[in-house]
């Protein structure tokens, strides 16, 4: 077991035993992943760190349930991304409801502690704010299967197998959406990538 994992396994097993303070020290590390996870999904960040504050206390609540199989953060990544598409499902059914009442009006008939750090997208390597802002709008329009993937590869750094376990698709897929993924943006990032070099290796050229 790496020692990252262990170190985990430790922490999880003395929550467990009911050292629940200990249980922040666990989640710490991934509290911008959550986030930018459940952003990917909802594309709003009131709903994103609603959507993260919840899925914290759900990865407590259900800590019992964490076997070990797959890495903490593939566990938890999978929390994320099933509450943000509950809430989709939410605001899409809020959303039709919402129309079936404003065509009946004009027919005339007449409701654990905060966490920190979420919004924090890492992209120290592009140094200008033209260019994080391009990139911030870019990914938030990419289509969600597209979008979810390249969040988890890209920003998160996930691995093919850990970003295809949190979805439940396969590794091929993964390759296959983060590819088009990024192919979409450098297509709306041309203007700024000709004039702006990143500062380290971009996620562009980043392997498979």
């Amino acid at each position: 077991m790496r020692t990252t994992e262990a170190h985990e396994a430790g922490l999880i097993a003395r929550v467990l035993a009911g050292e629940k303070e200990l249980f922040h020290e666990l989640i710490r590390p991934y509290e911008r992943m959550v986030y930018l996870t459940l952003f990917s999904i909802v594309k709003n960040e009131t709903e994103a760190e609603d959507g993260a504050q919840q899925t914290v206390i759900s990865a407590y609540r259900h800590l019992a349930s964490f076997r070990g199989d797959a890495k903490f953060s593939t566990w938890l990544t999978t929390i994320a991304i099933n509450e943000g598409r509950k809430r989709l499902k939410k605001a899409k059914g809020a959303a039709e409801q919402s129309l079936e009442e404003q065509a009946e009006s004009h027919e005339g008939d007449f409701t654990p502690a905060p966490l920190t750090d979420w919004r924090e997208i890492p992209l120290e390597a592009l140094e200008r704010k033209e260019l994080r802002e391009a990139l911030r709008v870019a990914v938030a329009e990419l289509p969600g299967i597209y979008r979810q993937v390249f969040a988890l590869r890209d920003l998160e750094e996930l691995s093919v197998e850990e970003t295809a376990q949190a979805l439940g698709i396969n590794p091929g897929a993964v390759k296959v959406r983060l590819h088009r993924a990024r192919i979409m943006l450098q297509k709306r990032l041309v203007p700024f990538l000709k004039t702006t070099a990143p500062a380290r290796r971009g996620f562009f050229r980043r392997a498979p």
